[in-house]
């Protein structure tokens, strides 16, 4: 019997190399599909996989899409907008939820998936720094597994089986440092939207690809660890380790230390999820050999320089909404260095008076999130829009 999944956001990095895992393995069925405007290679999928339904945010690209589908006479569904992602992330005969969209518009269809009872294969981490103590506790009511599939999470997450939560001492997340791991104060203010882009380990979509080059993407990793694992912000510590070979660790009280390694691949935390709790034959992922690698390097995170870590571990210990506050401003500023209208290192100084700025709700409802995220975009983006 073949398992049955849906992939949110198809189309992105960790979409595609999910579609790549599945169809290596050959067992799985998908049933549903979603992107963003890339109706073409999401028609390609559709070719090949013939899910039940695909949504396409963008309204007129869906409709372009639905008429390419007719002219090949192909059955499948097309529904567009949140209410689309959400019929998608809901498909009754569906087991298992990939949430492989990038930002805030991952949250709503994973709430709802887990109402349905599906399991969460979560690469969505904007889902718990937004709303981690709302969707955790959604999950526990539910019986619903989160099987996270960041490189980092899916360590933390097997080095902590056969163990119980009583003897974690720490969690240990790994961060390869990115691209500008050495460079000083002085070469930071000159660095450039395709220096940021070139990640000398991993290959990711743009947004995460410069969040890791500001060490935001380890900052929102710490938050995702606190509710994925329920441990104190204390109990999380950040190391740079640039071979990216130990992708996190787990301390335990007794002075023992677990750790997952492997070679820098997407792919194996995916069939990790997808297979869970099995481990798969997958000769498609290169064997690691420590020899070949020779040595392995380990020092501190350089928060002075990279101060987004600490803004998020800020936001931790605030709590409340403070973490949506700081996952928005971080979308808006990300997308404008993008667009080159502001500098690396005004990053964090956007995220940081927007964080200032906002007066935190410390048990907020869903509809009290989704407004700081709405306050904290709009806040933001004046901000931005003053420096040009």
């Amino acid at each position: 019997m073949k398992k049955k999944v849906v992939i949110l956001g198809s189309t992105g990095s960790i979409g595609t190399q999910t579609l790549d895992v599945i169809t290596k393995q050959g067992d799985i069925e998908v049933l549903g599909l979603t992107a963003n405007s890339q109706i073409d290679l999401l028609e390609k999928q559709i070719e090949t996989f013939h899910p039940q339904v695909v949504c396409v945010m963008r309204e007129d690209k869906a409709q372009l899409l639905s008429e390419r589908l007719k002219e090949k006479n192909l059955k499948t569904e097309v529904v567009t907008g949140v209410e689309g992602l959400v019929k998608v992330a809901t498909l009754e005969e569906a087991e298992v939820v990939v949430t492989a969209v990038v930002g805030m518009i991952g949250l709503l269809p994973t709430i709802e998936a887990i109402k349905a009872g599906k399991t969460i294969a979560l690469a969505n981490k904007e889902t718990l720094v937004t709303a981690g103590d709302l969707v955790m506790g959604l999950a526990r009511e539910k019986g619903v597994d989160i099987l996270p599939v960041d490189s980092e999470h899916s360590a933390i997450f097997q080095s902590l089986q056969g163990n119980t939560h009583k003897s974690i001492d720490r969690l240990i997340l790994t961060a390869s440092g990115g691209p500008f791991r050495t460079y000083t104060k002085e070469q930071l203010q000159e660095v450039t939207v395709e220096q940021a882009l070139k990640h000398p380990n991993w290959v990711m979509g743009s947004k995460i690809t410069i969040d890791s080059a500001s060490l935001m993407n380890k900052g929102l990793e710490v938050i995702e660890a606190k509710h994925l694992f329920d441990v104190k912000p204390s109990e999380i510590d950040v190391v740079v380790h640039k071979e990216s070979i130990v992708h996190s660790m787990v301390a335990y009280k007794d002075g023992s230390v677990i750790a997952q390694l492997g070679m820098p691949d997407m792919r194996h935390p995916i069939a990790y999820a997808l297979n869970y709790p099995e481990r798969r034959q997958a000769t498609y992922i290169e064997k690691l050999d420590l020899v070949k690698i020779g040595a392995l390097s380990f020092e501190a995170p350089r928060i002075d320089d990279f101060p987004c870590l600490k803004l998020a571990y800020d936001a931790l210990e605030e709590g409340g909404t403070m973490g949506a506050v700081l996952n928005a401003a971080n979308e808006i500023v990300v997308a404008s260095f993008l667009n080159k209208e502001i500098s690396f290192l005004q990053i964090p100084e956007f995220i940081h008076r927007t964080m200032d700025q906002h007066i935190c709700i410390s048990k907020p409802s869903l509809e009290q999130i989704l407004e700081s995220d709405r306050w904290a975009r709009e806040y933001c983006r004046e901000q931005v829009s003053k420096c040009y």
